[in-house]
This record gives C-alpha cells, structure tokens and sequence, in this order.
C-alpha cells in the first residue's frame, strides 16, 4: 500500500514565522506552498519549493483568500470569478517558483475558509474547478470527500483527491470540525494509529464517538498544530511499520 502525506507550508509572512517547514519537510510527500494572499511571500515562496525540491516532495498551491490579517480562516464574501482569477493568479506565482527548480506544480488545495466555504458551495467550486481546467486540467484537485467541491469534480472529470485530517475532529457527516486554531497538542501515538486505520479501513471515530466511513488518498498534518512534527514523525513511522509507502500522487511524482 501506499499514501501521499500532505502538508500546508510556506506560510510565513516577512520577518514573521508559522510553522516547521524544515522539520516537516522530512515526513511528506506533497507541499500545499501558500499563495501569497492568505500567507507568505516570494522569498517564503522559492525557499518552500527549494526545500521541497531537497526532499523529493511534489508542491501544489494553497490558494486562499485575500486574507493576511486572518491567515485567510475568515470567510469573504466575494463574486466566484474573483476566486476563479485570484487562483489562477496565486498559481502562476508558484508555477514559475517550481520552473526555477525544474519542478512541476502536483495539485491545488484551497485553503481555510475557501476550502470550507467550497465545500458547501457549487458556484464556488465550479469557479476553482474551472481555473484548473482552463489552465492545467491535469492538476489534482485536494478536498474533503464529503463535498460539494469532491461531488461536482467527480461530475466535471477533473482529477480529485480525498483528503483525510490528522489532526482535525470530524462530525458524523464526515466533514472536518473547521477551527481558527488548535490549541492543545495531540498525541502523537494515538494520531499515527488514527492514520493508519483510516488509510487501511477508511474508518474514524467521529467527535461524536461514532464511527465514520471516510476516503483517505492523501492525509494530511498540519504545520502549525501544537506538536506538529512528533504528530508527522508518528505519522510516518505508524505508516511504515504497517507497509504503506509515502509517496506523493500524479505526474509530479516523476520530477522531484
């Protein structure tokens, strides 16, 4: 078996520091390297893809809102073509960061807010999805499979990829607990054990204490979580004691 493990990096901001990309740089196999609208800069930008070229991990874009202030977890009310426009645009910065270090960009994963407001929400979707199409249809689409955004990828042929949260609840619809930030720091056996059952069994004990079926094709930690690279260390040891490879999925696989 084997499973990509995503995580959301390049996130700093100037003389301002959010996460442990060099850390958890060693754990992963795909980058969501952040936009520039929700976080960081072009500096932060080309030192992501360059560590991830370090590593032999696949980079996708995590495109948010135009949301410095909020670190883009508050939702914007604007038109779905500034969000077609404003991915394109946060795409084309990292594509051309990728091209610097002969990579190709994997995926595009909304982030925060955008990603939950999409998940409910078919214009805004179809607006991320159609970006893609329009400028590289052969681009992986990460989201929750309980989505709207999963649903109408499926119906518009565009390559869509599960994910599952390490470090997040779930509500008994299979959909993540959305939180501005995590607080207390998660145990790091018991999150690897989680992972693993999820990747093998596609099951979860949801908040509620009910078990969930969920789809598991990339996993993902998060940087900034209290304790986030024992949480990946966890993750990928859990992961290789049970034979499950990490990798990371698509065409970038071959060019990192």
């Amino acid at each position: 078996m084997h499973i990509d493990l995503n995580c959301d990096m390049g996130e700093s901001f100037g003389p301002y520091t959010m996460g442990h990309d060099a850390e958890m740089m060693r754990y992963i196999s795909s980058a969501n390297v952040a936009g520039g609208f929700h976080a960081g800069d072009p500096h932060v930008m080309r030192e992501t893809v360059r560590l991830a070229k370090e590593h032999g991990v696949a980079v996708g874009v995590h495109s948010g809102y135009r949301d410095l202030v909020g670190f883009g977890r508050r939702e914007i009310q604007m038109p779905p073509e500034e969000i077609h426009d404003e991915l394109i645009y946060q795409l084309g910065a990292l594509r051309e960061f990728a091209r610097y270090y002969g990579m190709e960009v994997q995926h595009v994963k909304p982030h925060g807010a955008l990603y939950m407001a999409a998940a409910r929400d078919e214009e805004l979707s179809r607006a991320i999805i159609e970006a893609i199409q329009r400028v590289d249809p052969g681009l992986l689409l990460f989201c929750m499979e309980a989505s709207v955004t999963y649903e109408l990828a499926k119906r518009m042929d565009q390559p869509v990829v599960g994910e599952f949260f390490a470090d997040r609840g779930y509500n008994d619809d299979g959909q993540i607990v959305f939180t501005r930030a995590v607080t207390e720091e998660l145990e790091p056996e018991e999150v690897g054990d989680r992972v693993v059952r999820a990747v093998k069994e596609g099951k979860v004990v949801a908040d509620s204490g009910n078990e969930i079926d969920v789809v598991c094709d990339s996993v993902c930690v998060h940087g900034d979580t209290p304790g986030a690279v024992r949480l990946a260390e966890a993750i990928a040891r859990k992961l290789r004691e049970n034979d499950i490879e990490i990798r990371p999925l698509g065409r970038a696989s071959q060019t990192v």
